[in-house]
């Protein structure tokens, strides 16, 4: 054995893990194994698709499809690990490591798909599938596997499969950049407030979380407000000083866009033109008519028209709210014109006043580990699964949690990690992974799902305090956790969330109308201090308040689902200037002033992180108009929990990954495809009277 040899057999990436539930042994793993068990990986799988692909045997489901899912597993081991750290705690040697290995993994993926005798085996076997006797889930997956071929440029001629992966391999790299660029910004600012002039109007619990927070920066003594949303925007909301909610909100929404070393926009610009040559190589007019081919939307003039007919009663009642906010400023006394950084703070002011419902009033009945619990006891009811808390497990950050999930018969379903609270390591929002997916082609594989979150930390000895939008969070990342763990397929390719972007979210934001359950709330939402369950009157207002600020909500999302399509549907990329892009876009569609973008171009990680959401951030109102109308379906049953509705979901939706188109699944669900009407509802947009 070779000193290289004997390396890799020590590297515990590459060796069978003895942990509960084959958790990766993250105390074991560090920065050096991951290049070497990377090179092993990719290796592995080479020789695998070289097998496949020059096999003189006919095509067959099994030789070629079912090979094709078995490969790589290393690789997904792997990747699993290094892609969920270098999201959620993340150092210097690992975002190295990330620049590093983007381009090599885009290469690898475009040597496969690129392929030609691979392609022709499963083309082979496309063009004669009705022929085959395959069961419905092996036809969904040649049928998956066709189209990501063809998407991939498999058809294309040389010089073209040679100009596209290295669009490809230059897109990876420049996602990449993008988002540690980002990340650098929101971990190199800190508001420090020094005294009590600095605290005026802060609540006890942001002083404590912010407190917290200087205490992890070596501030012990002092109050620091971060870029995480969890920090910034209760500070815009209660603080009194002015010109501090303006320094802070400038610094927020100038991530990416300081026309420093971390600046986004040229990286915007040069993305922006590589996907519009990507999807004129292809063969499609625009990037956004390339992206939305493959989803439930179809069409950009699609999405459009959801946007536009949204958008009408969004911005009126936008206009309604900014009118009161400013008459709130001017009954106090502030003779000011509202802008950006005044929004929370005056519509905190007017929801005490029309509900008598402030933040402060609320949060100390939303205790983090309470609404965990109200999440998992919501899961018991839907889906008969409960959650036994593991206290010895490997960590790779002292603050994650963990769970087995199990059955109501109380089989293993997997395993469920929690990782909270907002830290310099990890990228800002919250989303849901997984280290391992759900299959059944290699045995009865069970998933490990993550949640990953940006909460606040409580003070010493405190609990960690939820704005009533965190514990929606919360909700909405453990539909999506659901959505993992309850995937039941055969095959990789179908399984978990894998299914398209306009799509994955309904999960989500279904799970998250349980929140709001008066029962739920009753029986989780209880006082820090006391232990008592939120005062009856309270929920009431509560509920009364739910569409409160829904004008400047649904505008802020709307301005980044037309920025993202606009600038993806945009034939002409040559000298793209992204502010520039920004504003005129804004401009027309009559953004209001006082009004920014939820995440504006230079740190819109959704979209330039990588693909993912790149012409799909409208994927959130779609989802939310399916989510509306499925929601009602249990509602028309006079039962939130209703059983059978329950079993309808989980068999369609939320266990069925990609088994069957996104129209099929929902309409297997629900009986037909809904209308937008629901969602405005929801929203609380209906137009009347003058309005319309």
């Amino acid at each position: 054995m070779t000193a290289s040899d004997a390396a890799l057999a020590g590297n515990p990436l590459l060796t069978p893990w003895t942990t509960p539930f084959g958790l990766p042994p993250f105390e074991s793993i560090a920065p050096e194994h991951y290049r070497p068990a990377f090179d092993t990986a990719l290796a592995e799988q080479q020789t695998q698709i070289a097998a496949i692909a020059e096999s003189t045997d006919a095509p067959t489901f099994a030789n070629t499809i079912e090979a094709l899912e078995r490969s790589g597993r290393t690789l997904k081991t792997v990747g699993g690990v290094f892609f969920n750290l270098a999201g959620s705690h993340t150092n210097d040697a690992l975002q190295a490591i990330e620049r590093e290995m983007a381009p090599v993994l885009a290469k690898h993926r475009n040597s496969i798909f690129m392929n030609e005798a691979l392609y022709r085996r499963v083309a082979a076997l496309y063009e004669k599938r009705e022929s085959l006797g395959l069961s419905p889930e092996q036809m969904r997956v040649l049928d998956r596997y066709h189209t990501i071929f063809v998407r991939a440029g498999a058809r294309l001629g040389p010089e073209e499969k040679k100009r596209l992966a290295a669009i490809t391999e230059r897109l990876a790299s420049l996602g990449t950049q993008f988002s540690q660029n980002v990340l650098a910004d929101e971990k190199s600012y800190q508001l420090v407030l020094d005294g009590e002039a600095d605290l005026e109007g802060l609540p006890s619990f942001l002083r404590e979380a912010a407190a917290q927070a200087a205490e992890e920066r070596g501030l012990k003594g002092k109050h620091v407000i971060t870029l995480s949303r969890s920090s910034i925007e209760p500070f815009l909301q209660f603080s009194k000083r002015r010109d501090l909610r303006e320094q802070a909100f400038k610094a927020w929404a100038a991530r990416g866009d300081n026309g420093n070393a971390t600046d986004n926009k040229a990286i915007i610009a040069e993305t922006a033109a590589l996907r519009a040559e990507r999807a004129k190589l292809l063969g499609y007019e625009t990037f956004a008519d390339f992206k939305l081919a493959d989803t439930m939307a179809k069409t950009p003039d699609n999405v459009t028209k959801l946007l536009n007919d949204v958008w009408k009663p969004a911005r009126a009642r936008a206009e309604q709210e900014r009118n009161d906010l400013q008459a709130q400023a001017q009954s106090i006394g502030d003779n000011i014109a509202i802008e950006p950084w005044d929004w929370r703070y005056y519509a905190d002011q007017v929801r005490m006043a029309r509900h008598n419902l402030d933040e402060a009033t609320i949060k100390p009945y939303f205790q983090l580990d309470r609404i965990i619990e109200a999440s998992f006891e919501t899961a018991q009811r839907l889906f008969g699964l409960s959650f036994q808390e593991l206290k010895d497990f490997p960590k790779y950050h002292p603050d994650i949690r963990a769970w087995q999930v199990m059955d109501a018969d109380g089989r293993h379903v997997g395993t469920f990690i929690g990782d909270y609270f907002a830290r310099p390591s990890k990228r800002s929002g919250a989303w849901m992974s997984a280290f391992r997916s759900q299959e059944k082609l290699t045995g009865d594989i069970r998933p490990i799902i993550v949640n990953v979150m940006n909460f606040s930390k409580g003070g010493t000895g405190e609990p960690s305090l939820l704005s009533f939008d965190d514990a929606r969070t919360l909700f909405h990342e453990f539909g999506h956790g659901l959505h993992g763990l309850l995937s039941n397929v055969t095959y990789p390719l179908l399984a978990g969330t894998a299914v398209s972007t306009d799509f994955v979210e309904l999960p989500s934001q279904l799970y998250e109308h349980w929140l709001s359950q008066p029962d739920i709330l009753r029986r989780y939402a209880t006082h820090y201090r006391t232990g008592e369950p939120i005062p009856e009157e309270l929920l009431e207002r509560l509920m009364a308040a739910r569409n409160f600020n829904q004008g400047f909500a649904t505008v802020e999302f709307l301005a980044s689902a037309f920025v993202d399509l606009e600038l993806h549907r945009r034939k002409d990329l040559s000298n793209l200037d992204a502010s520039a892009f920004e504003a005129e876009t804004l401009q027309k569609i009559s953004m209001p002033r006082e009004i920014i973008m939820r995440h504006r171009t230079p740190h819109f990680t959704h979209v330039f992180s990588g693909d993912g959401y790149s012409s799909g951030y409208y994927s959130y109102l779609w989802s939310e108009v399916l989510d509306a109308d499925a929601f009602t379906a249990f509602e028309e049953t006079g039962d939130a929990f209703n059983r059978d509705m329950a079993d309808k979901l989980k068999r369609f939706i939320y266990s069925a990954g990609n088994l069957r188109d996104p129209a099929e699944a929902y309409t297997a669900f629900r009986g037909r495809l809904p209308t937008a009407d629901a969602l405005l509802a929801k929203r609380g947009l209906v137009l009347t009277g003058a309005d319309a």
